[in-house]
């Protein structure tokens, strides 16, 4: 049991807001997941230039006192570049201006134990052991600002209670996915992805899916085209929260075993486990709120 959380905002008032909407929201979820807690949020895309890396120093030896510092002299001193950075505890979010491979290449050769959670223009990302409430406060998320954002709060049931194995979950750039449930088939996902050169990371299931779904937009299939597929292709019981550049995407598997309800009014479109992390939100009760059918795609777009 797990709990997912998502906030669009509509209105520019709101998106300084973001933060501030979301923490209730994940605190929400506590009682479906107390062990570990994340979130995406987007941003304005940078330049179609530069990038940005979310990074985690937790599995390091120095933890929250990582040298971030130095890490953009050496980042300056070996590969050329000027790194800005934004640290907040144990994580930093590194700006570039040249492609992000060969930064991500250097880092995992130099810094083994730094771990990257994400890449994209528009994405950052925070995720770490411990509950909604003291991961929140531990990386401020009641001041983040944005578009659009995804969280989940876990309760590991497959695989061990680690930084990496909390959602969300990323492959590619600036896509996402958090889930609540279980799929019965990801190692044979996984048997049909590492072939073409997909490579994984972790045992934990909501993997594959991210991974199968982001590799079919990488395959030139749309959001809706890559949902479709993912009906056939991931068993399993699955409520699936998603972020991109500009959309959040909500799909249920066809029994609908895993609950959802969605808040929409003028201002937002929120998405939560329960509507208990809906009821604090603005003119709530004004919102149109539903449950999603199974086996139906809802996208929005930011």
């Amino acid at each position: 049991m797990c709990g997912i959380v998502g906030l669009l905002v509509k209105t520019p008032a709101l998106k300084a807001r973001l933060g501030e909407l979301m923490v209730p929201m994940l605190i929400g979820m506590t009682e479906r997941g107390p062990d570990s807690a994340g979130l995406a949020v987007f941003t304005e895309p940078l330049a179609t230039d530069e990038r940005k890396i979310s990074l985690y120093s937790g599995l390091t030896e120095e933890g929250a006192d990582f040298n971030w510092l130095g890490l953009g002299h050496e980042l300056k001193a070996h590969l050329g570049i000027e790194a800005r950075m934004a640290v907040q505890g144990n994580h930093a979010v590194l700006t570039i201006g040249i492609a992000p491979e060969p930064v991500k290449r250097w880092i995992k050769e130099h810094h083994p134990r730094l771990h990257i959670l994400s890449t994209g223009r528009a994405i950052d990302l925070y995720k770490d052991i411990g509950t909604p409430t003291e991961v929140a406060e531990r990386y401020d998320f009641k001041h983040l600002t944005g578009t659009h954002l995804v969280g989940h709060t876990r309760m590991a049931t497959e695989s061990a209670v680690t930084p990496d194995r909390a959602h969300p979950f990323t492959a590619g750039e600036d896509f996402c996915l958090v889930h609540n449930g279980s799929l019965s088939n990801p190692y044979g996902v996984r048997r049909m992805l590492e072939p073409r050169g997909i490579k994984f990371e972790t045992d934990n299931d909501t993997e594959a899916a991210c991974r199968f779904l982001e590799w079919r937009l990488r395959e030139g299939d749309d959001l809706e085209t890559a949902l479709q597929k993912g009906f056939a292709e991931l068993d399993g019981f699955y409520t699936f929260l998603m972020g991109t550049t500009d959309k959040l995407a909500l799909i249920r598997d066809p029994f609908a075993c895993k609950p959802a309800v969605v808040a929409e009014n003028d201002e937002y479109v929120a998405i939560a486990s329960e509507f208990r992390s809906l009821a604090h939100l603005p003119d709530i009760k004004n919102a149109k709120v539903f449950e999603p059918a199974p086996e139906e795609m809802y996208v929005w777009t930011a």
